[in-house]
């Protein structure tokens, strides 16, 4: 699959949550364990029903990203807008969030519920992760919930977000990572199971990549374990023999919490 088809992919599901959502009917192209119980009732019990039931993410980077007063934030792929609006929360009227998401009907219902909550310090843009509408040097901190695995260039998504980030600012995403080596045809049918078209990096790739960008002070911490038995019936309807292929997947896809830092000062060559 190319990139141009995997972009197309995302954007037609995607829309398609964001309208079901509009409906208010719950949905979720992901499977149960992977978004569910991922707020606290104290973190959405202010927001819109709608930001919530667009969730579809598989870990909560605001709650992990240590956001401070005054600070700049960028969500990747901000869809239906929680986080977005979570962080402006965090980072107070001094601050600001921005949310950037590709699909023109999840960015509607963004706008939608940035107005219902009434948020002064949020703005939308459209565009895409790998080529960020942002000048150099501007955020303080980037979060992302589970869009990066989505991204057919991960690389360039990893420079433009090193590129945006203020010096000594903060890459603070949850993504869905692979723990070792597992066999190309379950590990396929499990990434749909995790993310319908996810592309998870094994951790170790993850770790390189970031370095390759330029971020320093990188991190992986599991946040939620995906086990075998979890997606016994999805992998069922797939021809898959789950007693035979168990010990092969289970434990090693997972969601995790991602850090890096952007270096304070840049070292110039001569």
């Amino acid at each position: 699959m190319d990139k141009t088809d995997i972009k197309t992919i995302v954007k037609e599901r995607y829309a398609q949550a964001a309208l079901t959502v509009s409906g208010a009917e719950k949905t979720s192209c992901c499977r149960d364990p992977i978004t569910s119980n991922l707020y606290d009732g104290a973190q959405v019990g202010e927001l819109p029903e709608t930001a919530v039931l667009a969730s579809l993410g598989c870990g909560n980077p605001t709650a992990l990203a240590e956001l401070k007063p005054g600070e700049v934030v960028l969500d990747l792929g901000s869809g239906g807008g929680i986080d977005v609006l979570l962080s402006a929360k965090r980072v107070g009227p001094a601050g600001k969030a921005y949310g950037l998401d590709m699909t023109d009907e999840m960015l509607a219902l963004a706008q939608e519920n940035k107005r219902k909550a009434g948020a002064q310090n949020v703005e939308f843009l459209k565009g895409d992760i790998e080529n960020i509408p942002l000048p150099d040097n501007c955020v303080d901190v980037i979060i992302s919930n589970c869009v990066i695995n989505l991204a057919a260039d991960k690389d360039r998504v990893l420079r433009e977000a090193f590129r945006v980030l203020k010096p000594g600012g903060r890459f603070a995403v949850s993504d869905v990572v692979t723990k070792g080596a597992v066999p190309s045809e379950i590990r396929n049918s499990m990434l749909l199971w995790v993310g319908c078209v996810a592309g998870a990096l094994e951790q170790d790739e993850y770790r390189a990549k970031l370095a390759a960008a330029g971020f320093q002070d990188i991190q992986i911490e599991p946040t939620r374990i995906y086990r075998a038995e979890d997606a016994k019936g999805f992998l069922a309807d797939k021809g898959i023999d789950v007693a035979v292929i168990g010990p092969q997947v289970d434990g090693k896809f997972m969601s995790a919490f991602i850090r890096g830092t952007k270096p304070a000062t840049i070292a110039s060559v001569d």
